[in-house]
């Protein structure tokens, strides 16, 4: 799966969407899902949290371990995926659409973020 080219990514395997006033999905990315392999359970920043860029705001647990999950942003939680709490293999099936997992408001343009390009060359992609 490619990644989507309006997209920034970090080097966590995050991505976020470009911001829509003011405010920016976040997910993982496909490269991570698939490492991950299954998602069993998600554990989302709340509403209204404020997460700092590069440090973990919540969790992703698969078949094969647990992880952090890293917020690629500094700013205010305004909303968290219900459909994925609800159903984490969306994660896995819908990386980039409805496995979304948390919007935010951001405080700060983040300046260390990867084009797609960049962040397909990281991977080795």
């Amino acid at each position: 799966m490619s990644n989507p080219q309006q997209l920034r990514y970090s080097k966590e395997h995050e991505w976020l969407s470009a911001s829509e006033a003011g405010v920016s999905a976040v997910g993982i990315t496909s490269h991570a899902a698939d490492a991950l392999g299954d998602v069993v359970f998600v554990q989302l920043p709340e509403v209204g949290a404020v997460v700092t860029a590069g440090e973990t705001c919540g969790e992703l647990e698969s078949t094969k371990s647990v992880s952090d999950l890293y917020s690629p942003v500094t700013g205010e939680v305004t909303d968290v995926n219900q459909d994925v709490v609800d159903d984490p293999s969306l994660v896995n099936s819908a990386p980039f659409e409805g496995g979304w997992l948390f919007k935010v408001k951001t405080t700060e343009e983040p300046s260390d973020l990867l084009s797609a390009e960049e962040y397909t060359a990281f991977t080795g992609g």
